[in-house]
């Protein structure tokens, strides 16, 4: 099954256009896992266990893990998710960007040895940086468009001049990237998404209207202060699904104490529920 196509799934399956972002901060970690050599493993997995009747994905972060040279964590975590929570999409969340021989060696990390089912990708260096990625039938790329923080500004909003050969006028940065993700760049596999974050609701309607069809991965609520009903009535597609709402801390932090994977199930349901309603009144 393809990326798009499992997701579609994992909506409607779990009526959720909810994300778990996995950043397990060991400094943030409950004492009752401290001392512990898989701390990070059993801290996600507890937290996947818990959340995944109300999610539509999950999104681990890689550089948590790396910095603490727990990537054979992170490529067993992957792996329990496959065989417990079968359906769930895992979105690797990367954002690598290179010249095209070196992408192929990130796309080989993302598809191969993580077995991710998509990875974020900075688009900034041309279609050549994200094609070997696109090789892989079923995986999806998610492209950075317009990210949630402040400093996406300073490049994303610059104004890009009109391409003829596109058929695109003068507009942002980020409208460039939409357009080329929703129609050339999107050739080989019909498997791209773009970021978006909920921290700029105008932004995100306009990215829709670029790219109608295209899975949004939309963070910045939560902790970032994003607007759900702002968001969802802004990015969410003609079905009432379309987007990948990312939450992270508020909800692997909801709880610090033993109970912190009952927590973090709470918070799940409390803004999938958010998700939802908002979701209905957009329609």
């Amino acid at each position: 099954m393809s990326f798009v196509s499992s997701l579609r799934a994992a909506w409607r399956r779990a009526d959720s256009m909810l994300c778990v972002g996995l950043d397990p901060d060991p400094a943030r970690l409950p004492a009752c896992l401290s001392g512990r050599a898989d701390a990070l493993f059993e801290f996600c997995r507890a937290v996947i266990d818990a959340t995944a009747p109300s999610v539509c994905a999950f999104k681990p972060q890689i550089a948590y893990f790396a910095s603490q040279r727990a990537e054979d964590q992170l490529e067993a975590l992957i792996a329990h998710i496959h065989s417990s929570h079968p359906g769930i999409p895992v979105i690797l969340d990367a954002k690598r960007g290179d010249i095209g021989s070196t992408a192929e060696h990130y796309a080989r990390e993302a598809f191969e040895r993580y077995r991710a089912d998509a990875v974020t990708l900075s688009p900034y260096m041309g279609y050549d940086s994200i094609e070997p990625y696109l090789g892989y039938p079923g995986r999806g790329a998610i492209l950075l468009a317009r990210t949630s923080n402040p400093g996406g500004s300073d490049l994303q909003a610059l104004e890009v001049a009109p391409d003829p050969v596109l058929g695109a006028p003068a507009e942002r940065l980020y409208e460039r990237v939409a357009r080329l993700a929703a129609g050339p760049w999107n050739r080989s596999s019909g498997e791209l998404g773009l970021v978006v974050g909920a921290t700029f609701p105008a932004e995100l309607a306009r990215v829709r209207s670029l790219a109608p069809e295209l899975p949004l991965l939309v963070p910045g609520i939560g902790a970032q202060g994003g607007d759900i009903e702002a968001a969802v009535g802004a990015g969410a597609s003609a079905d009432g699904f379309g987007m990948i709402v990312n939450s992270s801390r508020a909800i692997l932090y909801a709880g610090s104490g033993e109970g912190f994977a009952q927590a973090a199930a709470a918070a799940a349901i409390a803004t999938r529920d958010a998700l939802r309603a908002a979701a209905r009144r957009a329609r």
